[in-house]
């Protein structure tokens, strides 16, 4: 078997961007696109991605764990924090270097870091052979944006979990007025465990989302 070309799009803006680019430059390569989603993503993600699949003229395969995070979740009895990122390498690295096991020899990941980000890394381990194109091209965030224009496509404002514990306050809050149930959802969970997805003590807002909701009503 030959080796594959992998994409692993996201949906974000630079995954999006990288997709769309290699599939112009590129018509006549079989491209494989991957996603690694959590099932905790805002649903304007998934209206997104099915664009998107439009766009590339084929599929974008979910490659991931036997259950997404509320399940993970459940398994571990504990929650994702800013010290403890097991979501991420539970639900998207591992799964993704598991399916790269099953491809043949040779076979190449490519991956959406711009070239004015240069300090982070791949972390997908030595065996994947990993580019990152964008890097190659000089495309930096200014460049990822106006290519995005220019081909009408419009991110979604969120295209993470809505339970991440790193987002930022702004962001909590509009959780819990544009989706209650999920806000609430997450606040079972802190009871249920006895722990919180914020962290207390880094800022002066209640940690907890049950008392976080509070002020929230205070305005």
């Amino acid at each position: 078997m030959k080796p594959k070309h992998v994409i692993g799009l996201s949906g974000g803006k630079d995954s999006t961007a990288m997709s769309l680019r290699l599939r112009e430059l590129n018509p006549d390569v079989e491209y494989e696109f991957i996603g690694n989603w959590t099932g905790n993503e805002p649903a304007p993600l998934f209206a997104h991605l099915r664009k998107l699949e439009e766009m590339l003229g084929g599929q974008i395969k979910r490659v991931g764990y036997h259950t997404d995070l509320h399940g993970l979740i459940d398994e571990l009895q504990m929650l994702p924090n800013f010290r403890a990122r097991f979501c991420t390498r539970i639900l998207k690295i591992e799964p993704t270097i598991e399916y790269f096991a099953s491809l043949p020899p040779g076979s190449t990941l490519y991956v959406g870091l711009r070239a004015d980000e240069e300090e982070r890394k791949g972390l997908f381990g030595e065996d994947i052979k990993v580019v990152f194109p964008m890097r190659d091209w000089g495309w930096a965030e200014t460049d990822v944006y106006s290519y995005l224009d220019g081909k009408g496509v419009c991110i979604p404002v969120r295209t993470d979990c809505e339970l991440c514990p790193h987002q930022r306050l702004g962001e909590w809050r509009d959780l819990y007025f544009n989706n209650p149930y999920e806000y609430w959802r997450g606040v079972a969970w802190e009871v249920h465990t006895g722990h919180t997805f914020r962290s207390d003590g880094r800022d002066t807002w209640p940690a907890s989302l049950v008392e976080l909701a509070k002020e929230f009503d205070r305005g």
